[in-house]
């Protein structure tokens, strides 16, 4: 059963970020690749592939 978002954003799914740890809540910009989503911001996403490097 899919919950349905009512302007109460603890509906929406959520996941913690790859870099920091910090729980990110689902977005409409990000509906298509949700799945693919790893970074809460391009600071980590800079950050975390620097690391990686």
């Amino acid at each position: 059963m899919k919950r349905a978002f009512h302007g109460n954003k603890q509906c929406l799914p959520s996941k913690p970020c790859v870099h920091c740890g910090r729980s990110m809540s689902w977005r409409r910009s990000w509906a298509k690749n949700w799945d693919a989503v790893k970074y809460c911001s391009e600071r980590c996403r800079q950050q975390g592939r620097a690391a990686h490097a």
